[in-house]
This record gives C-alpha cells, sequence and structure tokens, in this order.
C-alpha cells in the first residue's frame, strides 16, 4: 500500500536492504516491528518492497521520534539480529519531505 495521506513538511526513513542466506525468523521479526512501529510517538505510516534489494520506508512527524523509535529497546535488539543474521548489507537514509504529490488512475 502507497502512503498517500500525509501533509509536509515531515521525515522519511529510508532503509534499503540486502539479505544474507539466512532468513530464519526474519518474517515475523520484520511484521512485529511494523506492529511496533504503529505503536510510537509520531509514526505516520510504512511502505515496503522486497526483491533483488528490500526497501523500508517509514514516515514520522519529528526527528526526536525517528530517534526515540532507534533507541526502542526491542527494536535495537532486532537491530542487531539483523547485523549479526539477516543482512549482507544495508543503509539507511533519514530525509526531510517538504514536497509530495501523487496519481491514481
Amino acid at each position: 500500500m502507497i502512503v498517500d495521506n500525509l501533509a509536509p513538511p515531515y521525515y522519511a526513513v529510508i532503509f534499503s536492504t540486502i539479505s544474507s542466506e539466512n532468513s530464519d525468523g526474519y518474517l515475523e521479526a520484520a511484521q512485529r516491528m511494523e506492529i511496533l512501529a504503529k505503536q510510537q510517538k509520531g509514526f505516520l505510516g510504512i511502505e515496503s518492497a522486497r526483491a533483488d534489494i528490500g526497501i523500508t520506508v517509514s514516515y514520522w512527524q519529528t526527528l526526536t521520534d525517528i530517534s526515540a523509535w532507534k533507541n526502542n529497546v526491542e527494536h535495537t535488539a532486532v537491530r542487531e539480529l539483523g547485523r549479526e543474521k539477516w543482512y549482507k548489507k544495508y543503509q539507511l537514509r533519514i530525509c526531510k519531505v517538504e514536497r509530495a504529490y501523487g496519481f491514481e488512475n
């Protein structure tokens, strides 16, 4: 689903990944992180796609909200598992969205 009801300005956290061969427990952890993120202050939405490269974009009201999510105890533990088991490589980018528009047919 594309999140399309957000009014700028807001922040986007872009998490791009290349997975390792070990996916044991990954799907369950990813689903749990999405549920947990939705409960955090300032969370606005999430979009995700996976093929050769996984890309998850989460949307937040403030940088403080993003920092609080990063420091969430359960999120921190899953992030460590990602480094140990699930990812060959990842890149995280935080962007301020100042303008957004779309199209729907």
